[in-house]
């Protein structure tokens, strides 16, 4: 039940990318690492209005990436996962990031064993 989540800052100029293909794009990677099935893929993205991102310039954005993955996978595994997503979200945004400044992270965290959740299908 892994779930990406994508943040960014509303200053982002849409013709620059496209959020929908980003979404697709990141759950694509995370599947073929063969570490995460495809049922179990959760993505959406919350768009921020109000952030400030380093010396507060107007041109100045960000988006980050959580991947938040349940608990048991090799750390060695999750790396090498975790590089091969990063790329591929490297590459799909290399538009924007060319065409201004961008702050660009991800990060995987392993769920504590303390969970809940509900499935109605």
């Amino acid at each position: 039940m892994p779930h990406i989540i994508v943040e960014y800052s509303a200053n982002l100029p849409d013709e620059h990318w496209d959020i929908d293909q980003l979404l697709n794009a990141l759950v694509d990677a995370a599947v073929a690492t063969t570490l995460f099935p495809a049922s179990g893929m959760r993505a959406r993205a919350v768009r921020c209005d109000h952030y400030h991102v380093g010396n507060g310039n107007s041109d100045n954005g960000f988006l980050n990436v959580t991947m938040r993955v349940g608990a048991g996978r090799d750390p060695g595994m999750r790396q090498k996962a975790g590089e091969q997503i990063f790329a591929t979200l490297r590459d799909e945004l290399s538009t924007l990031t060319n065409a201004r400044p961008v702050a660009l992270s991800f990060e995987m965290a392993e769920l504590d064993s303390v969970k809940f959740n509900y499935k109605t299908t």
